[in-house]
């Protein structure tokens, strides 16, 4: 499944893909476990083998904030973390039990120093992190609520129905009344 991932970027050799395998291990996370928790250092990079996590921060309010969900097939950690060394602001928690690919920040830095393609990689990363971030940014500027609902019903059919009225109502910005609302007016 990594493999295919990595493959997919079109720059790796095998013997790199393998190289990266080697340096990987696998962690299973139960339903309600954190990745990481605001306040820790993040050192790692997971592959979202199975299962949905959710990032979240709460404000001084007390209210989690949600404002990513990552589905199968996905690279997670707490990037700005992650890139600065500064302990985390965010928690990503598992929504459901989750199977994650997991290599070490070290590893990955070794990795760079044997060769230039994994620091395209990264930056292919950072690149597609970032025009995720604009177009949510853009979704939640543009556009209502219900376009931001479809949105993810269309990219991800198969996992909307898992995630938690409450979690999915502060990803799309809305009440959960209001989603309950949207829910019964749309027809998938």
């Amino acid at each position: 499944m990594i493999s295919s991932f990595l493959k997919s970027f079109d720059i790796f050799s095998p013997a790199e893909i393998s190289a990266f395998e080697e340096k990987t291990s696998l962690r299973s996370i139960k339903k309600g476990d954190f990745l990481i928790q605001e306040g820790r250092l993040c050192k790692e990079v997971a592959f979202l083998k199975s299962g949905i996590l959710r990032s979240f921060f709460s404000p001084e309010s007390g209210e989690e904030i949600t404002y990513c969900i990552t589905f199968p097939n996905s690279l997670t950690t707490a990037y700005s973390a992650f890139i600065t060394g500064l302990p985390t602001q965010e928690n990503i928690q598992a929504i459901s039990p989750a199977e994650l690919i997991v290599i070490q920040k070290t590893d990955l830095d070794q990795l760079s120093q044997s060769s230039l393609n994994w620091t395209k990689f990264l930056k292919m990363i950072a690149e597609q992190q970032y025009l995720e971030l604009e177009k949510r940014l853009f979704l939640f500027q543009k556009e209502k609520a219900k376009k931001r609902y479809m949105d993810l019903l269309e990219n991800q059919p198969d996992y909307v129905q898992q995630i938690p009225l409450q979690y999915l109502a502060s990803y799309l910005g809305i009440t959960s009344r209001h989603l309950s609302r949207l829910r019964r007016e749309v027809v998938f």
